[in-house]
């Protein structure tokens, strides 16, 4: 069985599906209340197995289902196949994984699940899913009322939306971004990354070429942990502007490492900024809709 685990450039890392795709059951148009935690992360009830209720995490840049380890204490349904190694940004570790597992979340059930043991999840949460659950639907995330909509087809009504190209590459999706840094506009793509709590993190290189810590005061410095406990700093400041497909937004908390250490590879937005605006992520994942809130 092999696995390879994704990049993980905020508090959580990321895991790509192995073995069978999980069948989704009982779909038209579902909407899903979530609740939005003082971490900023979309925290989902769940009901595993038939069995064990929990809360998990909604991960834009994550894949498949993974638990914590403190959850799975307290959890009787899981059977463990065995221990894989996984390499995340901070260090090589092994992880526990089970297969053939169902999930219930609203009307919505899925059996021939994979899971996935990690250190970590957003605070209150046992685990963690990604998108790739609703594979070839559309993602509407409504911050404006704490609900998660999943759509056979995009929604008719988009006039108050903003369109943008989506970037998907290996389960994961990115918008372009512009900085406002010392008078001049320096573009970027950012990984949408619904757990990673804070605004916008750079990755090293975009630190270094924008010289951004030369430009914003440091506001915090602050501890960044995967979800096998690895840490690594990042320094935090606030940018006078920031704009998404044409939404701008000011005074926004950013982030980076200092220096160029080579491990922060994508620039991120994570909830803080997210929660500003609805989202609407097509079925193709080619396109995303914005709206301000």
């Amino acid at each position: 069985m092999k696995r390879q685990l994704l990049l993980s450039l905020t508090i959580l890392v990321l895991l790509q599906s192995c073995g069978n795709e999980p069948a989704v059951k009982g779909l038209n148009t579902v909407t899903i209340p979530f609740e939005l935690t003082s971490h900023n992360n979309i925290s989902i009830k769940a009901v595993l197995n038939e069995t064990d209720t929990l809360n998990l995490m909604f991960h834009t840049a994550a894949s498949d289902l993974s638990l914590t380890t403190e959850a799975t204490k307290n959890i009787e349904s899981i059977n463990w196949s065995g221990e894989h190694d996984v390499t995340t940004w901070g260090s090589d570790a092994e992880a526990r994984f089970s297969v053939a597992n169902s999930l219930k979340i609203g009307k919505l059930t899925w059996d021939s699940l994979n899971i996935w043991e990690s250190e970590n999840s957003g605070p209150g949460t046992g685990g963690k899913f990604g998108p790739n659950l609703f594979e070839g639907k559309a993602i509407e995330i409504n911050f404006s009322g704490n609900q998660l909509k999943i759509w056979d087809s995009l929604p008719t009504q988009l006039n108050d939306y903003l369109k943008a190209p989506l970037i998907y590459e290996d389960d994961m999706m990115f918008i372009e971004g512009v900085s406002a840094i010392n008078g001049n506009d320096y573009p970027n793509r950012f990984l949408i990354h619904s757990g990673y709590g804070g605004a916008v993190l750079y990755d090293d290189a975009f630190a270094s070429e924008s010289k951004i810590g030369e430009h914003i005061e440091i506001t915090d410095e602050q501890e960044l942990r995967d979800s096998y406990g690895n840490v690594l700093k990042t320094l935090k400041g606030t940018l006078p502007s920031f704009s998404i497909a044409g939404l701008e937004f000011e005074d926004v908390t950013v982030g980076f490492f200092e220096g160029s250490i080579g491990r922060q590879q994508v620039s991120v937005i994570g909830g803080d900024l997210l929660k500003r605006f609805d989202l609407i992520i097509d079925a193709d994942r080619e396109f995303i809709y914005l709206k301000s809130v």
